[in-house]
């Protein structure tokens, strides 16, 4: 199950410094709003603001109608730092998960292990994260982030550190994963092929204190083959555009 995210007036602040002004947008149960925009606009600041890991400073933000004011086992966030337990194996670290869900003892340790063949690390249940590549602890994370059926997924450019074959592997698995366990996401990207690959629609940020620049509707997400070249020129010429240009269709 996933679940509307709605944010009204929303404006972020570091001290004095407005990063995130007056922002409004309506995120519906099951879409994939990707966010980018230029370094230091604000994009993991707003993430965490979802989240709840940190206040708002003005505005709301609601998850299916209820205010957002902490967080939430429905709200998951995966960070680009795979940000795993080193002392917990792969297992353990999926377990952790289904523990605050609440799945029964007896059930854990078979649903941690349909995860881990589910992100094709069978073989690797026992192993620690030092063990394991950067692609494959971002596949736990994945999995862990998922296992504890969120119905919100916070994505802070989880394959930023990636290489370009394993940030295309995981994009594919996440696509797939997402296909079997839906939820609302919101995933956080400085490439705009990714954004275009996966958004259902793409908000691009300002600069620190400066409205969207624009929000744009991608017609065929998460399929490699369609045509989405207007919508991937859109998002670049957004991108590259004047400080303190916006669009009007911001909603």
């Amino acid at each position: 199950m996933s679940t509307d995210l709605t944010l009204s007036g929303v404006t972020l602040r570091h001290g004095a410094r407005t990063i995130i002004d007056d922002l409004h947008l309506i995120i519906p149960s099951g879409e994939i709003l990707v966010v980018t925009g230029p370094s230091g606009c604000g994009k993991s600041t707003l993430l965490r603001a979802i989240a709840g890991l940190r206040p708002i400073d003005a505005g709301s933000i609601a998850a299916d109608g209820d205010p957002v004011v902490g967080t939430s086992r429905d709200r998951a966030m995966v960070f680009q730092d795979d940000a795993l337990h080193p002392w917990r194996t792969v297992r353990r670290n999926i377990d952790l998960a289904l523990t605050l869900r609440g799945v029964a003892r007896k059930d854990r340790r078979a649903e941690a292990h349909r995860w881990i063949a589910e992100i094709g690390l069978d073989g690797f249940a026992d192993h620690l994260p030092r063990e394991l590549s950067g692609g494959m602890r971002q596949r736990v994370q994945l999995a862990r982030g998922l296992a504890g059926a969120p119905r919100a997924v916070l994505m802070d450019e989880p394959f930023g550190a990636l290489d370009a074959q394993t940030r295309t592997s995981m994009q594919q698995l996440l696509i797939r994963t997402l296909d079997a366990h839906p939820a609302t996401v919101v995933f956080v990207t400085h490439d705009i092929d990714e954004a275009v690959l996966l958004g259902d629609r793409v908000v691009v940020l300002g600069n620190a204190g400066e409205p969207a620049r624009a929000i744009v509707p991608v017609p065929h997400p998460r399929t490699p083959a369609a045509d989405n070249s207007a919508a991937r020129g859109a998002v670049a010429a957004a991108l590259t555009a004047p400080a303190g240009t916006h669009s009007k269709a911001i909603a």
